[in-house]
């Protein structure tokens, strides 16, 4: 098992320092969420709470996740970094893949890039994308991005995209996996037919197990069960050392723990000094005990 420290939207001062220590007590990854705007009116409604809100995400302070990645990989030396989720389908996808192949290569091969659809239409409304087919839009992206990234000359026609052929230059070695989160049945047949993993938004054992089992069978019926594959989770589970044994027999690979309901109206109001203690704590009670 694999353990990210997942900064859930905290004060931006705390970024840095948190960062250091995760790495120092042993923890294999930092994740970041990722958020563009928090709309005045807007009438969607949020899909991993019980109740659609969305306010806790009302003056959250967010860091735009690429920037974010290349200040923090640039002081820290092992720790890997994932965006958990970017919201893939509201950007272009030839700047995506310059800016993923500028991160590889200036992290190391250190980050991973979770992504998603955005929930929000107010999301695609300020980036001038339309809200209908985000989805055929999202999984045309990743295929470009997975072409381009590639070094060679590549292009690309499909219903939402017309690229002439381009290469980048420079592009790492390994390109960074590609994580696919989302519950639904399309975000699960998305993480199948075309990521390299699988990032659960939250959930009981019995629910995580069921999409994990789901993707695993459209992994074969897409014939590529054969190829590398990460499951990830947020989840209660990820809390004890038993749980981790749980979670590792069902196939998830690596945890997501933030010491807080991630989705819950609530100030983060906890010094830097406190998370530390419950991370310190992590490492001693769970890591440690699980490896």
């Amino acid at each position: 098992m694999k353990f990210a420290y997942h900064h859930s939207m905290c004060p931006t001062e705390q970024y840095l320092p948190l960062t250091l220590e995760a790495e120092r007590l042993g923890f294999d990854t930092i994740t970041m969420p990722d958020s563009i705007c928090y709309p005045k009116e807007g009438s969607s409604k949020y899909p991993y709470n019980s109740d659609g809100s969305r306010e806790f995400l009302d003056g959250v302070p967010f860091i735009e996740p690429f920037l974010l990645t290349a200040h923090l990989a640039a002081l820290t030396s092992r720790i890997r970094f994932t965006t958990s989720v970017h919201k893939l389908a509201v950007h272009e996808p030839a700047l995506i893949a310059k800016s993923l192949s500028s991160l590889a290569i200036l992290t190391n091969n250190r980050f991973g890039y979770g992504v998603g659809i955005s929930p929000w239409a107010e999301d695609f409304e300020v980036t001038n994308v339309a809200w209908g087919k985000r989805g055929k839009r999202m999984d045309e992206m990743i295929e470009i991005i997975n072409g381009l990234m590639t070094g060679e000359y590549f292009g690309y026609s499909g219903d939402m995209f017309e690229l002439p052929e381009i290469k980048l230059c420079p592009v790492p070695a390994v390109r960074p996996p590609i994580l696919v989160g989302g519950h639904s049945k399309p975000a699960l047949r998305r993480a199948a037919r075309l990521g390299d993993g699988w990032i659960a938004a939250g959930g009981e054992l019995d629910s995580i197990k069921g999409m994990v089992d789901q993707i695993n069978d459209y992994r074969k019926e897409y014939g590529r069960d054969h190829l590398p594959f990460e499951f990830h989770a947020m989840t209660a589970e990820a809390y004890s050392a038993d749980g981790i044994k749980r979670l590792e027999d069902i196939g998830i690979d690596e945890v997501l723990v933030a010491f807080r309901d991630v989705y819950a109206s609530e100030v983060d109001d906890k010094s830097v000094e406190e998370k530390i203690g419950m991370m310190s704590w992590y490492a001693n009670e769970v890591i440690a005990k699980s490896r």
